[in-house]
């Protein structure tokens, strides 16, 4: 009598070794070296790089320790099943900009791309990405993991400089992507560029096809990611360290906010008081006023409300905090309470929308009745 294993060798016969596809021993690799000329190569200053991202207890950083990072992916959204099949690096050496792609050209491929790029991020001392933090460096992490790789990896600090640039070109550049950066920051914009959502289709044909020539297309739309994050982080340093080179003065005044936020306040100030144009004037001299205010310079600062109450800009919280200063710092409650006065007639004027039901009016409002009391009225 057969036994189960020849009724299943019966059933589907076992196709000859002959026509098995040989096991991968490497993946495709393609440099692209460019000149240093075309970037502004400097070494990333600790006080640069904490206005930046904030950090503490850093180091400073040169030029040839950085790793540019990009990837193109099966998926956009990351999740289960999402593999990297290109991972694009970029490195500083001598007087190039060296940029070298690892392609997965079938899936058994895929560790001859992962374990260059793990060594290449062991040993620099921070990667340079564009939205990393939350798409590339967590599906290397995920895929290194289930090539059972990751107990030999530790991820190197990430400078993603998405964040970065959202933060000094918020107010112009919308929506803040890297193409759009290159438009409208260097002037440059791509030309026959493939979109980044067609790259999992165009891989997948490939797969299908095995035409090579359908991968030309991924391989220069990640290398001109790399070469535009090498332009952009020392650009925004450039910003950082220089922040009156700014040729647009939104520019400007999102770095005094940085620079508010990071605790440099005289440099803010600086900032604040070189936006002129109508655009960001009144949101500059708002920002000016409240650090005026913070510092204990009251008067300074009431002087800077007052201009923005007679000029009809800031808009409620002007009264709001011309109010507080009379009544608390100057000991003038009836001062206070007519400023507080003409903001709810600023709100009710609004006709926009039901000024009664904002939060300033009704800040206002409660002011008033307060003052009112303590005056004894």
């Amino acid at each position: 009598m057969a036994s189960l294993l020849d009724k299943l060798r019966s059933a589907q016969p076992i196709k000859s070794s002959k026509h098995a596809k040989p096991p991968a021993d490497n993946c495709f690799i393609k440099h692209v070296v460019y000149p240093c000329r075309e970037f502004p190569v400097k070494i990333l200053d600790k006080n640069t790089l904490h206005l930046m991202m904030g950090l503490e207890d850093i180091t400073d950083i040169s030029p040839e320790e950085l790793l540019f990072l990009d990837s193109e992916t099966t998926g956009l959204h990351g999740g289960a099943g999402t593999i990297a099949f290109l991972i694009g690096i970029g490195q500083f050496k001598e007087d190039h900009f060296i940029v070298t792609q690892y392609l997965m050209r079938d899936y058994d491929e895929e560790i001859f791309v992962l374990a260059p790029v793990m060594q290449a991020l062991k040993t620099c001392k921070a990667v340079v990405t564009f939205n990393g933090a939350s798409f590339d460096m967590p599906l290397i992490q995920s895929r290194l993991t289930m090539k059972g790789m990751h107990r030999q990896y530790e991820a190197p600090l990430n400078i993603d400089l998405l964040h970065i640039a959202r933060r000094v070109f918020k107010l112009r550049v919308k929506p803040c992507s890297l193409t759009q950066l290159e438009s409208e920051i260097f002037h440059q914009p791509r030309q026959d560029d493939l979109p980044g959502c067609e790259v999992p289709q165009r891989y997948f044909k490939y797969i299908k096809t095995r035409e090579m020539s359908l991968l030309d297309d991924i391989l220069d739309h990640n290398a001109q990611d790399i070469v535009s994050m090498a332009r952009l982080i020392y650009a925004l340093i450039n910003l950082h360290e220089q922040p009156l080179s700014s040729t647009d003065q939104r520019d400007l005044f999102s770095l005094g906010r940085v620079f508010e936020k990071r605790g440099k306040s005289e440099s803010a100030k600086m900032c604040f008081r070189a936006c002129g144009e109508m655009g960001v004037n009144s949101l500059a001299q708002m920002r000016l006023a409240d650090i005026l205010r913070r510092e204990g310079r009251h008067q300074d600062a009431a002087d800077t409300y007052e201009g923005l109450r007679l000029s009809g800009t800031g808009g409620a919280k002007v009264y709001i905090a011309l109010s507080k200063i009379y009544e608390h710092r100057f000991k003038a409650p009836e001062r206070a309470l007519a400023i507080a006065r003409q903001g709810m007639v600023y709100c009710l004027e609004l006709v926009d929308f039901d000024g009664t039901e904002s939060l300033e009016y009704k800040d206002l409002q409660h002011r008033s009745n307060r003052l009112i009391r303590k005056i004894g009225g």
